[in-house]
Formats: structure tokens, C-alpha cells, sequence
């Protein structure tokens, strides 16, 4: 029979930087029919899908920006961010604002994510935390911060500073627009 890791130093070494997931509560979502999750604390509000004002040269992933009471709000599609492709509007399709740590400078930045449907928040416990896998999600493993057992499926805890993170997603703008600078234009 194998023993279970009772201390921090038996679990397996996570890449560098990167944090397993804490207890708390998360709010639930489904893209493409797989449940992921964020933490709660993260999350300022959910609204209706509405058609975001598109803005040029952003990355794909970038559906464009929402005003929200006054603020301009960009707006993430995580399929487009996963690399799989657009998500599909439908009627369940929702906006979920997060607020993530910003800019390396400082402050908070809100961001909108675009999600098939939102589920429900769930209070998941530490002992129903995994660390992250390193590979079969399908999605950048620096992206997940755990992996929750729940009713005997796996919700992925998202890690909403690396998935939204604003230097990244700054730098691949820069690569967009680098790239169509030589386009030969």
C-alpha cells in the first residue's frame, strides 16, 4: 500500500514560482464542457454577455473592451487564451469580472472572461486539493494552481495572476503589432 504525504516536503516540487491552490471559496464555470474555477476573491461581478467594442491589433484571445459604470474593461476569451479556439455565444454565456494583480507597477486591474456558463460558488477544502498536473489538461500547467475533487470529477483551479496576466498578454500585443510592422506595409 503507498502512504500519503503528510508534509509540504513530501508533495512533489511544483515549478518554480508557482503556488498550489488554498481552501476557500471558488466560483464554477463550464468552457467546453470541462469545469474550471476561480477564486472567489478574485471575482467583483458576473454579467451578461454583451458584444465587447473590438480593439485592432490585440491578440486573438482579446475579444475586445466592455465599459463597465464608467471603466474600460478588456475582455478575455479563455478558450481563445487556452488555444482552442473561440468561445461560442449562447444564452447561458456570461462576463465574469476579475480582479487580478495589474501591473507590475502595482494597482488592480479588472479584466472580464468570457465563460460558456457560470455553475455555482463551492467551498472546497484543502484535503480536496491536488497539485497540478504537469501535463494531460490540455492547457499551459503554469495556468493551474490545483485540481479539486468534487462529486468524483476534477475541477481545474485556475490561477487567475498567470491566466490573466497583464505583462503576458502586453508582451504578445507587442508581438502582434511588431509582426504586422513588417508585413511589408
Amino acid at each position: 500500500m503507498t502512504t500519503i504525504a503528510t508534509t509540504a516536503s513530501q508533495l512533489p516540487a511544483l515549478p518554480t514560482g508557482q503556488q498550489i491552490a488554498t481552501a476557500g471559496q471558488y466560483l464554477t464555470f463550464v468552457l467546453a464542457g470541462e469545469t474550471y474555477a476561480l477564486g472567489i476573491l478574485n471575482i467583483k461581478e458576473i454579467i451578461d454577455y454583451g458584444q465587447p467594442t473590438e480593439v485592432p491589433m490585440m491578440p486573438s484571445f482579446v475579444r475586445g473592451v466592455i465599459n463597465l459604470r464608467g471603466s474600460v474593461v478588456p475582455v478575455v476569451d479563455l478558450m481563445a487564451r487556452f488555444g482552442k479556439g473561440n468561445t461560442k455565444i449562447a444564452k447561458r454565456t456570461s462576463i465574469v469580472i476579475v480582479e487580478t494583480g495589474g501591473k507590475a507597477g502595482g494597482g488592480l486591474q479588472d479584466i472580464g472572461v468570457v465563460v460558456d456558463a457560470v455553475n455555482e460558488v463551492v467551498d472546497i477544502g484543502q484535503q480536496d486539493i491536488e497539485p497540478p498536473p504537469s501535463f494531460g489538461t490540455g492547457i499551459r500547467p503554469d495556468f493551474i494552481s490545483g485540481m479539486a475533487k468534487r462529486d468524483s470529477r476534477f475541477i481545474i483551479l485556475l490561477n487567475v495572476n498567470r491566466v490573466l496576466s497583464e505583462d503576458e498578454m502586453a508582451n504578445l500585443s507587442k508581438t502582434v503589432i511588431g509582426d504586422s510592422d513588417h508585413a511589408g506595409i
